[in-house]
């Protein structure tokens, strides 16, 4: 072997300190190693796999070749801490901080009010920051290409990109009044439309940066030193040239080579592959050459997908057009390519060796035939040889022709010429950062200066094991003239030639094969336009309404406004109340200082606690033996339900039909059987795959709605019914009758924080929690009912949450309970942080459901009677599903008055986790058949929608059909504003004509309404609790009940206390959510967190102004302070509790019939606008007007932020987030890779909201108005919006405007409701003739 010299020490700096690690653990990655041996918690664990980029931090390393630092953004979760030798890593600590000063690029996103639960933020900021230090001042794309690997779930993204668009050439200038109002609306007197102001941004200093470490500078050894890290399971090489590593592959031809780790780190860590050899060839110079030859370029295998990228911009710009052909082709599917933090790392050799069906470089390589060079070592020489991408080339899932001992060193981009064209195609569930279903590159050559085709090569992904050619086809097409008659043919001969089995694995077998003749015709668009051109056909060979189906979507650059009531001029400057003020954690959050649950240091003797999962839907359990796992050395015990009495293991939220582990019968997928409490996270995850579990499987498996209904599997006490007048009268009476009905599905939660539980024991019988939950007192009993300790002895505590949506209000008992348990049984701290794919499988979804209604109208379109069926699937215990349907049935007719009604609601027992809470809570999918009922009643007598909607609209004192008085109850105000805002008139006559123009573009307009009713279901949860105690330095310190999930709780309850004792808001501080500091409290939930606490803090400040009274009159020119000072010598007492109980509600029929179920109801009007590619199914919200009635905004820049977040989880709910189970019900979709939130790329191209004004709410908290929940719905203007899309296409095609869509409406869908001539080549087999791949829960 070539002689280097080789070392086992690490060395790489962070945050400007060195860091020198001897022999590091090869399976470490950088989080881990930041996070639990260098503490520094800012950089977050959101999904382990690179999909959401919370895990963002800088790289920077010095290329010696081009003697250039490289900043790069990576996701520290998959880089293996092994890779950094050299290297200098930054995260969000390490560039600013509170106590310090701040970044301008954590500034800018906190006062941006960019930041609401803050788990996403630090990424977000690592990803702007690292875009900072390549470029000074970025373009908007720059922008948009930065976030593709960023998701939050909370702020709906607009903020964060207006915080961060001060920073681009486009919108940096002068402070002049122009740029601050972007949009120029200067608006009436009694708005505002100013959230911040840019003038009081610090600008950006590049000198101020901190400085690559001048020891990686000047130390060449860091590169040239061969590197060999040892575990007692794998090793890690970083060889230096091209024969040690051709060495290292002879002698290990197993060995897996790593550069990004970006496929290697997902395999070990969800499908836990051990490679005992990794080898990194960073190094090796061949392998990160980049030559330039007349005819091409060849890229070595290592370089990496942005470098590659940046190159071939810069030849496209300098070179002619005609040979830059594969170039384009290139850049534009590496724009879709992952995230931007992947292709940082990731490399095009990685890509072809791991050989995905579906990767996007694959088909694009493989039709333009590139050449690879291969080399081994044999017989003590390096042997090199070519190998052809093409026919052949892959020999199986992810195999091909390169042997075992070989590695490929790069690949040859060839030059295109003037009569060769290329073009490539991907359509996946998202558009940007995500995996393709088809993916197609068409390679054709034609004859000298004709459109006969000479040769064409097809590839085409995501439709067998490996990426794969059509060569019948194109041996069909060759010498033939590029025309339409042309297309039929190549379309017909695809169908056949690309078949795909009905039960494939990827289900969606119908779009898939749709897709591969759609992509194909939309290349064929592309070139004959190309072609017309260049002159060689005529240019009205394509009429003008075909043209706009070669195209793609792109996203434009955000337009938005924001406007609010302005605050009174007399109000005085230190009242906080109606300003847009800054989240009250939002610098810490930007900073990585705010802790949550996973981020509180590790204690003396802590262990891990992890979970041994059931993997049968519905089975006996007849072995539980865990003997080999505690054989381990570091694993200490297992808990099951052996180690509970059968009352003890007995819990859940209301009915204790739940068990903390499954009892000799386990009833879904992701039930927990037992845990393991072992030393460390990685050690007790490996140890629970080592417990035997035995099991006889049961009979029947429910899993869909439609099964529970065939099964009559109901929970007891099921069908429930509400009814108002007679409904069977009013049906034989009325002009028309229609019966229908509506389907949706379910939708994760996705909180960037999982749960987390840590359990401390003190003394002997007290145990403190510190827990991810939005119900501490839930937690605190349960916990009590578990450990048989007295409620007293157990205190829990939430600082904040990751995000929660619901998801953490009841299923947060599956981490705490376990981890309370061991703490207390061991009498050790306990800590467990779910991963993303347990907490998707475990914690449960919202609620799918089913609607089958029968309506009654007038031939004017007014609705006299709706009699509706209501089937919510609860999963396999009830958790809270029977609230969620009541609030469905409650909520179906959602703003239009029907006499006479009759609901059932089904609560369907399936073997599923168990359903929960989300966001809308049974509201949006009840108003989802509501919506439903007013368009077919239109439908059907002929008239507008909006006339229809206006006709049935509730009137103030209409009575609701569960006997509720509507007061106050201003839709009508709201739509009005809300169609002139978004030019609702002028938009319909524009989306005409552009149908009209359009054969395979679409647009579509809705307008949805929404009534949103405010209390929780249950009577005693509509109470709240705070506690106030004032220091002798003035100094206030505020608890109340509720938690601060993100949704600017404490920040509202801080401006509250500031009003009501007359101090600036400084004063205050809120710490945390204790049980031991306010007991007995209800959940964080059902929208009324600021009503409830803030009257209770109310409350408890005018007990302390009461007390304050004589001490201000004996000084009244005395500050706080001296206030302050001297009730304390006058032994007054500064602490008060305060409390208050909802008034007015809890109706029921027998026993409290004057009463109401809702305290009021907060409304607002949608309207959207989208585009769908009825080729593709992919669409685009162009535009999103809302109105939304909240009263008067406490603070307008949370409120608009919660709008904003609810519209885009609305959005997602009903258009893009479809969770995939087996028939079995295992859910497939575990993570950000399968399952798809809204990303940044999703939002609306222009975003207007508003805040009626002039409206206060007298049954609140200072006139406000509940905000989480309300606006959720509205997301669904986007799906009737598409559906009106669809419903255009197929007028085109003569077919009825009326089908059935079910939500949501994803690509796939979409696509197949746009029926036409190719959908019809598709013979598919009947439902029931075989087994699907995937099913609807």
């Amino acid at each position: 072997m070539s002689v280097n010299k080789s070392t086992s020490t690490l060395v790489f700096f962070v945050n400007g300190k060195k860091v020198t690690e001897v022999s590091p653990d090869p399976e470490c990655t950088l989080l881990t190693y930041l996070r639990e041996k260098l503490r520094l918690c800012g950089t977050k664990l959101g999904c382990a796999e690179g999909g959401c980029g919370a895990c963002t931090v800088m790289v920077s390393r010095l290329d010696r070749r081009a003697n250039k630092i490289r900043h790069l953004a990576v996701n520290a979760c998959l880089t293996p801490v092994c890779a950094m030798h050299g290297c200098a890593v930054t995260t969000v600590e390490g560039i600013g901080s509170t106590k310090t000063r701040l970044h301008p690029v954590q500034e800018r996103l906190a006062k941006a009010h960019g930041s609401q639960c803050g788990f996403c933020t630090p990424g977000i900021v690592m990803s702007m920051y690292a875009l900072l230090r390549n470029a000074e001042q970025p373009s908007m794309r720059d922008l948009e290409v930065a976030f593709q690997g960023n998701l939050c779930r909370c702020t709906g993204y607009r903020p964060i990109l207006e915080g961060y668009k001060t920073f681009t050439k486009e919108f940096t200038c002068g402070m002049g009044e122009k740029c601050c109002k972007v949009n120029g609306n200067a608006c009436a007197s009694d708005t505002d439309d100013t959230l911040f102001e840019r003038s009081e941004f610090q600008p950006l200093d590049p000198s101020q940066e901190p400085i690559f470490p001048p020891e990686l500078q000047l130390n060449e050894a860091f590169d040239s030193e061969s590197l060999v890290f040892s575990s007692e399971r794998v090793t890690f090489y970083r060889p230096t040239n091209l024969e040690e590593l051709l060495q290292l592959k002879a002698q290990h031809p197993a060995a897996k080579l790593v550069v990004g780790n970006t496929e290697v780190g997902v395999e070990v860590k969800f499908k836990h592959f051990l490679y005992p050899q990794l080898i990194n060839p960073t190094q090796v110079k061949e392998l990160l050459e980049i030559k330039e030859t007349p005819d091409g370029i060849y890229f070595g295998a290592a370089v990496s997908l942005m470098e590659i990228d940046a190159l071939l911009r810069q030849r496209i710009e300098e070179l002619p057009e005609t040979e830059t052909r594969l170039f384009q082709c290139t850049v534009d599917m590496l724009h879709y390519f992952a995230g931007k933090q992947i292709r940082n790392v990731a490399c095009l050799g990685g890509n072809i060796m791991t050989g995905s069906p579906i990767s996007d470089m694959n088909p694009v390589l493989t039709a333009a035939g590139a050449q690879l060079d291969v080399a081994s070592f044999v017989d003590g020489k390096i042997v090199r040889r070519s190998v052809h991408m093409g026919t052949g080339f892959f020999t199986g899932y992810r195999r091909n022709v390169i042997a075992a001992h070989e590695v490929l060193l790069g690949i040859h981009f060839r030059k295109t010429n003037p009569d060769q064209y290329i073009v490539a195609f991907k359509q996946a569930r998202r558009r940007d950062d995500d995996i393709a279903i088809v993916n197609a590159a068409i390679n054709v050559q034609f004859e000298e200066r004709t459109n006969k085709v000479a040769e064409i090569s097809m590839a085409f992904g995501g439709m067998a094991p490996t990426t794969v050619l059509a060569p019948r086809t194109s041996e069909l097409m060759s010498g033939q003239e590029w025309n339409h008659q042309l297309v039929e043919r190549v379309a017909e001969s695809l169908c056949s030639e690309l078949p795909l089995a009905a039960s494939a694995p990827g289900g969606m077998i119908a779009y898939r094969r749709a897709l591969v003749v759609s992509l194909f015709f939309k290349a064929y668009l592309s070139i004959t336009l190309k072609l017309s051109k260049s002159g060689v056909i005529s240019s009205d060979a394509l009429p003008p309404e075909e043209r706009s189906g070669a195209e793609i979507f792109h996203t434009p650059v955000l337009k938005s406004s924001q406007l609010f009531e302005r605050v009174c001029s007399d109000q005085p400057i230190c009242d906080p109340i109606g300003r847009p003020k800054v989240h009250a954690a939002a610098l810490k959050q930007a900073t990585g200082e705010a802790i949550y649950t996973d981020d509180i240091p590790r204690m003396d003797g802590e262990l891990y606690l992890a979970f041994v999962l059931s993997t049968k839907p519905r089975a006996k359990i007849t072995k539980l033996d865990a003997s080999e796992a505690l054989a381990l050395e570091g694993v200490h015990q297992f808990f099951s339900y052996k180690d509970l009495t059968e009352h003890e293991n007995e819990v859940g939220p209301v009915f204790h039909d739940e068990h903390v582990f499954a009892a000799g019968e386990v009833h879904c997928y992701g039930q927990i059987i037992g845990s393991i409490v072992a030393d460390n996270k990685a050690l007790a995850q490996r140890a629970t795959r080592l417990v035997k579990v035995e099991y006889e499987e049961l009979t029947p498996v429910i899993v869909t709605i439609e099964q529970a209904i065939e099964h009559k599997s109901y929970f007891p006490d099921y069908p429930r019914f509400v009814t108002k007048g007679s409904v069977e009268e009013a049906l034989a009476q009325a002009d028309h009758t229609y019966e229908g009905s509506c389907r949706m599905g379910g939708q994760e939660h996705f909180y960037l924080e999982t749960h987390a539980a840590l359990a401390i024991p003190r003394d002997s019988d007290e145990l403190e929690l510190f827990c991810s939950t939005q119900h501490p007192s839930e937690v605190q009993k349960l916990v009590s009912h578990v450990t048989s300790l007295p409620s007293n002895r157990v205190v829990c505590r939430a600082k904040r949450l990751g995000g929660g949506f619901g998801g953490k209000e009841s299923r947060g008992i599956c981490v705490a309970l376990p981890v309370a348990l061991a703490a207390h049984r061991m009498g050790r701290p306990v800590r467990c942080m779910l991963d993303r794919d347990e907490d998707m499988l475990i914690t449960g979804t919202r609620h799918p459901f089913l609607f089958k209604y029968k309506v009654g109208f007038t031939k004017e379109g007014l609705i006299t009677a709706c009699d509706i069926e209501c089937y919510n699937n609860a999963g396999w215990s009830m958790d809270l599903s029977f609230s969620v349907l009541e609030r469905a049935m409650y909520h179906f007719e959602n703003c239009y008055r029907i006499p006479n009604v009759r609901v059932g609601g089904w609560v369907c027992k399936t073997n599923l986790p168990s359903n929960t809470a989300f966001r809308g809570f049974g509201g949006p999918q009840g108003m989802y058949a509501g919506e439903h009922i007013i368009r077919d009643v239109a439908r059907i007598v002929g008239r507008d929608v909006l006339d229809v909607m206006r006709l049935n609209f509730y009137k103030t004192g209409d009575r609701t059909h569960y006997h509720q008085q509507l007061e106050h109850f201003p839709i009508e105000r709201c739509l009005e504003d809300c169609l002139t805002q978004s030019r609702y008139h002028e938009k319909r006559l524009e989306i005409a004509r552009f149908n009209k123009e359009n054969r395979w573009r679409k647009r579509g307009m809705a307008v949805v309404p929404t009534k949103y009713g405010i209390a929780f279901g249950v009577m005693h949860l509509n109470q709240a609790g705070a506690l106030i105690n004032i220091y002798g330095d003035g100094s206030v310190l505020l608890s109340h009940g509720g938690v601060e999930i993100g949704q600017g709780l404490n920040t509202k309850m801080i401006q509250c206390a500031a009003r009501a004792l007359g101090i600036p808001p400084e004063l205050i501080h809120i710490s945390e959510t204790s049980t031991d500091k306010v007991p007995n409290t209800s959940p964080t939930a059902a929208s009324v967190g600021s009503d409830i606490n803030g009257m209770a803090v109310l409350d408890a400040c005018e007990k302390l102004n009461k007390r304050l009274v004589p001490i201000k009159e004996a000084l009244p020119k005395g500050t706080w302070k001296e206030w302050i000072n001297k009730a304390y010598f006058d032994r007054v007492s500064l602490s008060a509790t305060g409390f208050y109980a909802m008034p007015g509600i809890g109706y029921h029929p027998e026993t409290n019939p004057n009463a109401r179920t809702y305290s009021y109801y907060t409304n607002g009007v949608g309207v959207t606008v989208v585009e769908i590619d009825c080729l593709t199914g992919d669409h685009q919200v162009l535009s999103t007007d809302i109105v939304m009635d909240i009263g008067s905004s406490m603070n307008p820049a949370i409120d608009i932020g919660q709008i904003e977040g609810a519209f885009m989880q609305g959005y997602g709910l009903f258009t893009l987030e479809e969770l995939m189970y087996s028939p079995q019900g295992m859910l497939y979709s575990r993570g950000p890779g399968m399952y798809k939130l809204p990303g940044f790329a999703d939002i609306p191209g222009e975003f207007n909201v508003s805040l009626l004004t002039g409206a206060p709410n007298p049954r609140a908290v200072y006139s406000s108005k509940a905000v989480g929940e309300p606006p959720l719905f509205i997301g669904s203007a986007a799906f009737f919006a598409i559906k009106e899309a669809i419903a255009a296409a197929r007028l085109d095609q003569g077919l009825s405007g009326h089908f059935p869509l079910e939500a949501p409406s994803t690509s796939a869908r979409i696509r197949i409701a746009c029926q036409d001539k190719f959908t019809n080549l598709l013979d598919i087999p009947e439902p029931g003739s075989f087994t699907p791949w995937n099913i609807v829960p």
